[in-house]
């Protein structure tokens, strides 16, 4: 038994890709449907009303293309409106990035000491804090909001002295603390991991959302007997789309997912909000 209908990812912007990397990785026979609303990108710092409008606009046009579970791969998205989108989508399973990068920092910290780096609405939000003590109330968690990491890693500033003083200056605070285990609360994040372990050094866990995210679909599909067959799907079968064409685009895309895509279609802003006009009035 198989369902070889699509995977639906959405994200912000392009961040996402990193999360449609780690599915890929993990099941290849599966075709990926990815939404980057890079118009309207970044979402971190709009109101709880328009993220939730926003993130139910790229959901429902996700939908539309008949997937078989939808991926809210976008941390703000995750910690603002997660339940929101799940109450509107009732037939399809619906996975955020949030329960599972807390799970793994959950079963990850000796000193129940959890740090988590996101976008203002992330930290704002609260949701990590939430997910992880209600696994284990023991646990502190300490949010830190790192605004300036997204543009760092837009820039393609990986490996330069500004991203290194800049993630001392956010994470040395976790570090005093006592946080062993750093949440990643961002898809743009896992390209500083290099950088960010670096700095925090090899005793403290540095927990990547978008890889346990990819996890838990994975578990899912396999428990309801939707995975793919491994050559039904791959990058080359998937659809890529946008809603506007950001500077740099190929070359950021190129870097969160690991691969050129193979192309790229513009969706008009038009279109996002038609397609949701009757679920936003519910």
């Amino acid at each position: 038994m198989s369902d070889t209908r699509p995977i639906g990812v959405f994200d912000s912007g392009l961040g996402g890709l990193t999360v449609v990397r780690e599915l890929f990785r993990l099941m290849p026979g599966e075709r990926i449907v990815y939404l980057g609303d890079t118009a309207r990108c970044p979402y971190g710092g709009r109101s709880e009303e328009t993220i939730r409008s926003f993130g139910m606009q790229d959901a429902q046009l996700l939908m539309e293309m008949d997937i078989k579970l939808l991926v809210v791969a976008c941390n703000t998205v995750s910690s603002v409106a997660l339940d929101y989108i799940e109450r509107h989508i009732k037939e399809t399973p619906v996975v955020g990035v949030v329960l599972p990068g807390a799970r793994a920092a959950a079963l990850r910290t000796a000193e129940r000491k959890v740090g988590v780096i996101g976008t203002t609405a992330t930290i704002r939000a609260g949701a990590y804090t939430r997910a992880i003590q209600t696994l284990d109330p023991a646990i502190k968690v300490y949010g830190k909001a790192c605004p300036l990491f997204v543009p760092l890693v837009e820039e393609g500033l990986l490996d330069h002295e500004i991203t290194r003083l800049t993630v001392q200056h956010y994470l040395r605070e976790l570090l005093d603390l006592g946080a062993d285990c750093i949440i990643l609360g961002c898809t743009h994040y896992p390209l500083l991991i290099q950088t960010i372990q670096e700095f925090v050094g090899t005793r403290t866990h540095c927990v990547d959302s978008a890889l346990w995210t990819a996890k838990e679909v994975q578990n899912i599909l396999m428990a309801l007997g939707d995975l793919s067959p491994e050559k039904a799907g791959g990058l080359s079968a998937s659809r890529f789309m946008v809603t506007d064409y950001a500077p740099r685009f190929k070359e950021l895309a190129a870097a969160f997912l690991g691969a050129a895509l193979p192309s790229i279609d513009l969706v008009e802003l038009e279109k996002l909000t038609k397609v949701c006009a009757t679920v936003a009035a519910v």
